[in-house]
């Protein structure tokens, strides 16, 4: 048996030191470093001669490595291949990260029941006979979907010969503990052996691994920040509990972008998949209200139509408020500027609050003019026609600027029946008989002479 070792450890972004010390240099955070043993015995993980072993590493010219025999597991869910860019690359790692209670287990449990393959998933927070309620709350009917409820890798590694999975999905990376670590599971050193661990076996198998992944009260993965580099895709499920939405977004994907959106429904049977976005953005009231305006914004090559809102009043404490939901309140000043300045419109002395529909947030210049749009409706009392949408994004010297893709964007809002949408002079769009009105402006003075003249 090799002499116990220990070292010390930062608990908040997984720095080594040789010795204990009141601050971590690496993030600057206080009383983080615990001391924590490293190596009880001779390490064993898992080995490449193993009866579930399929192939063996070898040096391989790059023009001979066959990229088509390995092609992505199809998920059987729409939303999550968009994310992923595709579907699971065998071999792959990938973290699912999220908020306690979002729907992280029931996202990973519907869809280990829907898959076509052979998959074992590995609970160390539940016990079988929850997961059973759970599997029949959902309603899926499944042949290939093998449970089993254990902490420890080395006996999960048996059942994995055994079994021979498809996809191996565990819940969750912060539970598993090695025996070759005397650190208690969820600890820096115990992530990073049972990790490395799975990441062996992943790429000498080329079976996908999902792991399901606890946060910090600041959002961030729990664990060391080496967690994140090891793996291949890091996914982060969003949204608030109080609300039946969840958002799916790519921080990290070594096989497709990351721009990539997923939304989903919290339903009573599961997580409903949302194919278009803009049913839950718009609100469908018959009658017109001043201030709201649509913006056609995209997320990743998804085109979404988002509803802004805005309340312009007049300053009751002296100081004018300034807040946005889910919008920059930085560039929310700089628009206001922009109308007092350019445009002539007094709002120094007048409160304006923000909001975008649906609980989501949006960095897109591209629904500058619909803001714009949605505060000089509020300001003046007039509602915006509900069959007009904006794309295009403000200057400092009030001039319409263009933006990116502005055909897809053109293309949605005609296929949700919008009647006209507003976009820069500027932009250069094919000739194409488009069914929407397409109105074309270079400055501010022109939006408020077409919207209010």
């Amino acid at each position: 048996m090799a002499k116990v070792k220990t070292t010390f450890f930062c608990q908040n972004c997984g720095a080594q030191y040789a010795k204990w010390q009141g601050q971590c240099n690496s993030c600057k955070e206080w009383n983080t470093i615990a001391e924590e043993v490293v190596q009880k015995a001779e390490k064993t993980g898992w080995k490449a001669e193993t009866p579930t072993a399929k192939r063996v590493a070898k040096p391989q010219r790059i023009q001979e490595i066959d990229t088509t025999r390995d092609a992505r597991l199809n998920t059987k869910n729409n939303e999550l291949n968009r994310v992923l860019g595709g579907g699971l690359v065998p071999g792959s790692l990938t973290l699912l990260g999220g908020e306690p209670g979002i729907g992280k287990s029931t996202l990973m449990l519907q869809i280990a029941l829907m898959l076509p393959y052979k998959t074992l998933y590995v609970s160390g927070e539940e016990s079988a006979q929850q997961i059973k309620m759970r599997a029949e709350r959902i309603n899926a009917e499944a042949e290939n979907c093998f449970i089993l409820t254990e902490t420890k890798t080395q006996n999960i590694f048996k059942q994995i010969e055994a079994v021979e999975p498809d996809i191996v999905i565990i819940d969750s990376i912060q539970t598993l503990h090695s025996d070759y670590i005397e650190s208690g599971a969820g600890s820096i050193s115990q992530i990073r052996e049972t990790t490395t661990e799975l990441i062996k076996f992943a790429k000498e198998t080329a079976t996908p691994v999902i792991l399901i992944g606890h946060i910090t009260k600041d959002g961030n993965i729990a664990g060391p920040k080496i967690l994140e580099h090891m793996v291949d895709t890091v996914l982060q499920f969003e949204g608030d509990r109080n609300h039946v939405y969840r958002i799916l977004r790519a921080h990290k994907n070594r096989f497709g972008s990351t721009n990539e959106l997923g939304i989903y429904e919290m339903q009573g049977s599961g997580l409903r998949e949302v194919s278009n976005p803009s049913e839950i953005l718009i609100s469908k009231n018959d009658e017109e209200l001043s201030g709201t305006a649509i913006a056609a914004t995209l997320e990743g090559m998804r085109p979404l139509m988002i509803e802004i809102q805005a309340l312009v009043s007049t300053a009751v404490y002296g100081t004018p408020q300034r807040s946005a939901t889910g919008y920059n309140a930085k560039r929310l000043n700089m628009i206001l500027a922009v109308l007092e300045k350019r445009a002539g419109f007094r709002l120094g002395a007048k409160d304006v609050f923000l909001n975008i529909t649906g609980g989501i947030s949006v960095d897109d210049t591209a629904i500058d003019l619909a803001v714009v749009a949605a505060i000089l409706s509020s300001n003046e009392d007039i509602a915006v026609a509900k069959d007009i949408c904006f794309a295009a994004e403000i200057g400092l010297a009030g001039e319409i600027r263009p933006v990116t893709r502005v055909e897809q964007r053109i293309l949605e809002a005609e296929k949700l029946g919008f009647g006209t949408i507003m976009i820069s002079k500027y932009c250069k769009i094919p000739k194409n008989n488009y069914g929407i009105n397409i109105v074309k402006v270079a400055k501010m003075n022109d939006v408020v002479e077409w919207l209010f003249g």
